[in-house]
């Protein structure tokens, strides 16, 4: 750790700029709107902190990229039609780190960077860097000054700490896709020490954290700036919950409003992230989130590491009953590869941790790839039910856990003008009745 960094931790600075504790941190009573209010806030920071300590534990080395195989990572809704690569990035006042990727043509592609609280800072891609879409990229720290190798892109990351995800789109040569994926490198241009990070959660989403969380909330929120503008009330009271802490009786009260107010309307919340129609569910937005905290908590909950609504679409279908048949029809018109420049699929995951449902048939998910059966109209049918229905081609059923609920997600990838301003929601599913 630099000097000016040491600094900075010691002193509650946040990226070179004197952080105070809000004046509002006084507060001795607080309502249970406030308690919820702030335990909505920072669960979206202890989430990605969660990520973080697992990621390390696991054995991530700062700077140094780790290239998964295709459906070889076990977060939260992850997208199985591309291969990833993962990476923690730290970068300081005398450190960069050098991305080098190869030329990628004829499918989706991006290098995406998120900062502590889950926010997309940067997306290397042709869209975004269309003179300089392969080659170097460096990213460092907003405002410092190194010297670069010639032809290196600079990307200004606003963190210390970045958390770096690469999509390749598998497509119909996934042998390809993972060919160009180890092509990439990743190195820094100097010896950056990141710090430690203030809390190492390990909480399940079954067991959510109460009041304990709150004992560093002043460390946490300087650890990491949120770089959205309007955050200080929230600040204040969650702050105002960490300072009440220190009365037994005020804390036993709020850690009382947690479990039986906050947490359960946080969960109610990852089940409504959205407005409903048709049964789907579309997110008000991702990856760059604005004055809406909630849903970048809740984001993190569910589907932690989403990108920005401009390179992908996601909808939800939620509590769907495993013993149930369901169908949808896509008309002939507005078939869902005509809804995504790029690619769409659709998978089942579990109400709880979001995790891929495994069946016997070791299919996991349905796209381009598919070999879909269309019907004579030109239309298309899936099906999503614990056994084939006699009915589908077995191509177009995907399989769900039979007695459980569980819930679907539909990706576009490129989304279409109508996906992308929320005029386009997708058919409905319908139960067959037998």
């Amino acid at each position: 750790m630099t000097a000016t960094r040491g600094a900075c931790a010691a002193l509650l600075f946040a990226c070179g700029v004197l952080w105070a504790a809000p004046a509002a941190a006084q507060i001795v009573k607080l309502t249970d709107k406030d308690i919820v209010e702030a335990y909505e806030y920072m669960i979206g920071r202890w989430l990605v902190l969660r990520q973080e300590t697992l990621d390390l534990k696991e054995g991530f080395k700062w700077n140094e990229i780790i290239h998964r195989e295709p459906g070889g990572v076990a977060w939260a809704n992850p997208n199985l039609d591309v291969v990833y690569s993962e990476a923690w990035v730290a970068v300081d006042e005398t450190s960069c780190t050098l991305i080098d990727l190869p030329e990628i043509k004829g499918r989706y592609y991006t290098v995406q960077a998120l900062n502590g609280w889950g926010e997309v800072t940067a997306n290397i891609n042709e869209r975004n860097y269309p003179k300089h879409p392969f080659g170097k990229f460096a990213l460092c720290l907003k405002g410092s000054k190194l010297p670069l190798p010639k032809g290196t892109q600079r990307v200004e990351l606003p963190s210390y700490k970045s958390r770096i995800l690469m999509r390749i789109e598998l497509g119909a040569n996934p042998a390809e896709a993972t060919a160009l994926q180890k092509r990439v490198t990743m190195k820094a241009t100097g010896a950056s020490k990141p710090a430690k990070a203030v809390v190492e959660f390990t909480f399940t989403n079954d067991k959510l954290p109460g009041i304990e969380a709150f004992e560093k909330t002043a460390e946490i929120l300087a650890s990491e700036p949120d770089i959205n503008k309007g955050m200080v009330g929230v600040q204040e009271r969650a702050l105002a919950v960490a300072k009440a802490m220190a009365d037994s009786t005020e804390r036993a009260r709020i850690d009382d409003v947690i479990r039986k107010r906050a947490i359960p309307v946080f969960l109610a919340e990852t089940r409504k992230p959205g407005t409903p129609k048709h049964g789907w569910i579309r997110p008000r937005t991702t990856g760059s989130y604005g004055s809406d905290y909630l849903m970048r908590s809740v984001t993190n909950m569910i589907g932690i590491w989403a990108n920005t609504p401009k390179e992908a679409l996601y909808f939800g279908a939620v509590g769907v009953d495993g013993n149930q048949t369901y169908t949808q029809t896509w008309p002939a018109d507005a078939l869902p590869a005509s809804k995504a420049k790029y690619f769409w699929s659709v998978i089942v995951v579990d109400g709880v941790e979001y995790r891929v449902v495994q069946n016997p048939q070791n299919r996991f998910l349905l796209n381009k790839q598919s070999a879909l059966q269309f019907n004579p109209d030109g239309s298309l049918t899936l099906a999503f039910a614990p056994r084939q229905p006699p009915d589908v081609p077995q191509s177009n059923w995907l399989p769900t856990p039979q007695g459980k609920r569980y819930n679907m997600t539909l990706r576009f990838y490129g989304p279409a003008k109508d996906v992308a301003d929320g005029t386009y929601y997708p058919p409905p599913l319908q139960q067959v009745r037998r």
